[in-house]
């Protein structure tokens, strides 16, 4: 068990602001949890032994911090899965992981090379802290999610729309970049206020309403928008009030009076950070 827990005293836009101001302290702590430390220290000391796909996925810490460094931690039981889309590699543009709607198993894939001509890549020397700082990051991330789901989705927006408005495609071959990345999907389509259903329908209409929806909201169709801060704090503040919305219409809903009451308890903790700004 983790042993700080991050801190979100507040719902919504007002509570984004505050873990804003807060982050770098809150991670500074976090990342000083003994569990972490351990499993850093494992993967840093073990990684280059890891020579083939099936030495990572036999190895369930190596593993745990090889798919939590791409927000895949929820996939570690997947083994099949996961050997499967290390094992065919990314050269191949039918390969298992090229072919997959998550993309971010596309990133992996590529990240560790086992099936790549080029190799594995474990032995390099800069190997292991390539993997360790986005875990550390990505562990905060799923640690703030655990009180509020909101902030981990909002967080995930901004770390990575910023790469895909600055691309190449972003006109319109990023926009499947977006909605093949779940959480930057969810942020999307919760802004834009599109129902569960929107997935079922072609992936061309998919990404021709998202361009609709985002040139009614911000005059263009480009993710290329998102070069522009005010735009980025425009969508999130947009998110964070239809999730209000819909978080509201939910009232008395199992587990609300427990998150109420955990985000009560947050409130003095937050104090403390408010105090060291």
């Amino acid at each position: 068990m983790i042993g700080f827990q991050p801190i979100v005293p507040q719902t919504g836009y007002v509570g984004w602001r505050f873990l804003e101001r807060t982050v770098e302290m809150q991670r500074e702590a976090f990342e000083k949890s003994p569990e972490l430390a351990r499993d850093l220290e494992y993967f840093k000391e073990n990684i280059s032994k890891a020579t083939t796909a099936e030495d990572l996925v036999n190895d369930r810490r190596l593993l745990k911090v090889a798919l939590g460094a791409f927000g895949l931690e929820d996939d570690l039981n997947k083994r099949a899965y996961v050997l499967k889309a290390l094992v065919e590699g990314t050269d191949a543009d039918d390969s298992f992981a090229n072919r997959m709607i998550d993309k971010r198993y596309q990133e992996f894939s590529k990240a560790f090379g086992y099936g790549n001509q080029t190799g594995a890549r474990v032995a390099s020397s800069d190997f292991s802290q390539s993997i360790i700082a986005p875990f550390k990051l990505q562990k905060f991330e799923v640690a703030v999610g655990e009180t509020d789901d909101s902030m981990r989705l909002a967080m995930v927006f901004v770390r990575e729309i910023g790469e895909i408005a600055n691309s190449d495609g972003a006109n319109e071959s990023a926009w499947f970049k977006v909605m093949g990345n779940p959480p930057l999907r969810q942020v999307f389509e919760t802004a834009f206020g599109l129902p569960k259903s929107f997935g079922l329908l072609d992936v061309d209409k998919q990404r021709d309403i998202f361009q609709d929806k985002s040139r009614t909201l911000f005059g263009d169709s480009s993710l290329a928008v998102f070069k522009e801060s005010e735009n980025v704090d425009k969508m999130l503040r947009t998110f964070f009030a239809r999730q209000q919305i819909s978080e509201n219409s939910g009232i008395g809903a199992p587990g609300a009076t427990a998150l109420t009451l955990l985000r009560n308890s947050a409130a003095g903790m937050a104090s403390f950070f408010q105090s060291r700004l």
